[in-house]
């Protein structure tokens, strides 16, 4: 039996996405609480019932969101150019090797304007 499994986080970041003309609101640092969920897929474990411990998932994206809380992502490495998109991206690189199953990650800069990823 395939499933997909879901667990959210939060983080509090600034940003300046200078791609946009001068005047634009999100070309000047603002700041946002992004909600962010990571989806694994896959075959539920018939010995445990479970597909992942979700402690497990939550490790593995602990490091990531003590890089990016609180920060400005346009000086997080390969975050200079932080749209919610690229953001995707980064996250889905750096957690696909950890994360066997990694289906899709999620990433909300706003409850209403939001991006999905999954993979290539």
């Amino acid at each position: 039996m395939q499933v997909t499994i879901s667990r959210e986080f939060r983080f509090d970041a600034a940003q300046a996405l200078t791609i946009f003309p001068e005047g634009h609101k999100c070309r000047r640092l603002h700041g946002h609480t992004f909600k962010l969920v990571v989806q694994v897929k896959g075959r539920i474990n018939p010995e445990t019932g479970l597909l992942y411990d979700h402690a497990e998932i939550k490790a593995a994206v602990k490091p990531l969101l003590e890089i990016v809380d609180h920060s400005y992502l346009n000086e997080v490495p390969g975050l200079e150019n932080p749209t919610i998109e690229l953001m995707c991206v980064w996250f889905w690189n750096k957690l696909k090797d950890q994360l066997p199953g990694l289906h899709e990650i999620a990433l909300w800069e706003t409850p209403g304007a939001w991006c999905r990823y999954q993979g290539e």
